[in-house]
């Protein structure tokens, strides 16, 4: 029987990093030099290699990975069953959800990384990988999206967070529990999503920068205030809680809200921002009223990626309020 055509996309990040003349690690293998490190993958399907950047993942940009989901549509309409990207984990759970989002394919996309180098001791990357294309060799996992996989467990792009600088358990998802983990060679998928939103098709050449402000104690908005004529086309808002900012900067949101689409999230860890339960000055009610838009359980750094992509095809207040409402 044949085996799945798996195309392995490394894009950099620490899994990539060997030392420097200094000591420190900076990225400089390929995807052809990870695969040689992995016994076995080969077993489990026919593997093609591309290596277009070699970058930290903090270093990748939203036209970055735009280009990487063009590249992914293309290779999958000329044949390929499955896809792993491989980068730094500094931005997995952005670069994943943003592929999310605008893969129009439903195989197979996997984002994986590691925690450690490769010269590390118990190097986590070769372990990762070949789960990684496991489960993007796997029927079973079509039509699910853009999945994250590390340390042998199966997270879906929307809700998984990086919630550790420097375990190998890193990646949880806090909000609704892993799909699914990897044993003894085979994707075990243990959860269903609700069906897949419909990709959005983004325009090109068109640059839509969004800010993300967090409110803290004592914050007076004065960095809102001028948003606008840094040339920001939008704001995500972290409140307190579930959605609150000091008083005094109520009326502050509620100018900006005249100038761009301000969508209001929280800076909590896991939890959606709520809607009409409080009622005082700066509450998550008394903002909507003034014309905030609810990221709902959208976290804020996914938030800021979807109003980006809506800004980018000059979605109306009506679309982005839509698009947002589908992750209340």
């Amino acid at each position: 029987m044949a085996v799945p055509k798996i195309l392995l996309v490394s894009l950099g990040g620490t899994i990539t990093m060997t030392r420097d003349a200094e000591g420190g690690i900076i990225p400089t293998l390929s995807a052809a030099d990870i695969v040689r490190t992995i016994p076995g993958i080969n077993a489990i399907a026919d593997i093609e290699t591309l290596s277009p950047m070699t970058v930290p993942g903090a270093s990748l940009s939203i036209d970055n990975v735009l280009a990487v989901a063009t590249l992914i549509d293309q290779r999958f309409a000329a044949g390929i069953d499955g896809i792993v990207v491989i980068q730094g984990t500094d931005t997995i759970e952005e670069t994943a959800f943003l592929l999310e989002l605008v893969v129009q394919s439903e195989r197979p996309v996997v984002v994986t990384g590691a925690m450690r180098g490769p010269q590390a001791p118990g190097a986590d990357g070769p372990a990762n990988v070949l789960a990684a294309t496991v489960v993007a060799a796997a029927p079973a996992a079509s039509g699910r999206g853009t999945l994250v996989v590390l340390n042998d467990e199966i997270h879906a792009a929307r809700f998984v967070q990086k919630s550790h600088t420097s375990l190998p358990s890193a990646f949880a998802s806090p909000l609704a529990g892993a799909l699914g983990q990897v044993a003894e060679g085979r994707a075990h998928f243990r959860l269903c999503l609700p069906q897949r939103r419909a990709a959005i098709s983004v325009a090109a050449g068109i640059d839509a920068p969004v800010a993300l402000v967090k409110m803290s104690l004592g914050d007076d908005g004065r960095m809102l205030r001028h948003l606008h004529r840094l040339g920001y086309r939008g704001v995500v808002v972290e409140g307190m809680g579930v959605g609150h900012v000091p008083a005094a900067v109520a009326p502050i949101i509620g100018e900006v809200v005249g100038q761009m689409p301000v969508i209001l999230g929280t800076r909590i860890h896991t939890g959606q921002a709520f809607r009409s339960t409080y009622a005082f000055a700066g509450s998550e009610t008394d903002l909507l009223q003034r014309g905030c838009l609810s990221a709902g359980s959208l976290g804020s750094l996914k938030a800021r990626l979807l109003l980006s992509l809506l800004l980018r095809n000059n979605s109306d207040r009506n679309s982005i309020a839509e698009a947002f409402a589908s992750y209340a």
